[in-house]
């Protein structure tokens, strides 16, 4: 029996993963039978143990793999043998005795209010197509905090402008509903004239190429990278930056921890509080001003 691809089977029609992380999941499992057959000489899902495992950890630390990396790559077979082990395949997981190596937690980086109002009140976008839709998807990320898959999946009818929500697919296909400033809706209604004016009023997607596809990854990678370059020196500039300088923003105005917990679609609460870290400056500056002896 190939237990691999019954995994794989697992993740994408019981678990319902994305296709990034069944695709990342492959990928590491494909890494780790290719160490144990050149290691060991074969890949045995019955004999292999956590010296194993451990051995195979320390060679991706010494072949210079981020920390990160290597930890997803240990929970992956952790999941692949947790697996074996529900399906009565094995008795015992050989990754649970094998830790995660520390990781240095790194703060978020995010666009300072002043620099993102700047972008997108300063007359940078050009009123063409190309120019409305691109400050649509700069607006929609930093006005809800979405990931860049959810807002690749976003249809007109996820939009209630009334009530000036959207309706977003989250991970494991979990559905919430998210506020945005009202504002935004003239971009919106703006953006549906010139994609009409284009391509009709037929469209699956809100967001299109210049050719009517709907718009993928790359390119509105492409297109933050891009923007952003215009008001800030960050290093990285991605849809997760405009993602954190929403959460970091929201948490500066005094945003209930547990509010923005379920604005972002986290599962737990751990995975929200490093934006607690991002506004320590904020909150020092309070101190100064409020504090007698500040």
């Amino acid at each position: 029996m190939d237990f691999q691809e019954s995994f794989i089977s697992y993740l994408q029609f019981e678990k319902r993963s994305s296709s990034h992380t069944v695709i990342a999941y492959r990928n590491d499992l494909d890494q780790f039978l290719h160490y144990c057959t050149e290691m060991i000489g074969e890949f045995n899902v019955y004999t292999v143990d956590a010296k194993t495992v451990r051995s195979w950890v320390v060679s991706l630390m010494e072949s210079g793999l981020s920390t990160s990396s290597v930890n997803r790559k240990i929970t992956t077979l952790k999941s692949f043998f947790k697996y074996l082990q529900k399906q009565k395949v094995i008795a015992e997981n050989p990754v649970s005795a094998v830790p995660l190596p520390k990781m240095r937690r790194k703060l978020p980086g995010f666009v300072e209010e002043p620099r993102i109002n700047q972008l997108l009140d300063n007359g940078f976008f050009e009123n063409d197509f190309v120019g409305v839709r691109d400050k649509l998807i700069i607006t929609l990320f930093y006005g809800t905090g979405i990931r860049l898959s959810e807002l690749i999946g976003l249809r007109d009818y996820d939009f209630d402008l009334q009530a000036a929500q959207i309706k977003v697919l989250g991970k494991r296909n979990k559905e919430r509903i998210i506020p945005y400033p009202k504002n935004i809706n003239s971009l919106i209604e703006n953006y549906w004239v010139e994609r009409t004016r284009l391509f009709g009023t037929k469209s699956e997607c809100l967001l299109l190429t210049e050719k009517g596809t709907p718009v993928y990854a790359k390119l509105v990678y492409r297109i933050v990278k891009r923007e952003l370059g215009k008001v800030t020196l960050l290093e990285k500039k991605s849809p997760h930056v405009l993602r954190h300088t929403y959460a970091t923003h929201l948490m500066n105005h005094g945003a209930d921890l547990n509010a923005v917990k379920e604005l972002l679609g986290h599962s737990s609460l751990a995975a929200t509080q490093i934006y607690t870290h991002t506004t320590f400056k904020k909150v020092h500056e309070i101190y100064k001003q409020a504090h007698p002896r500040g």
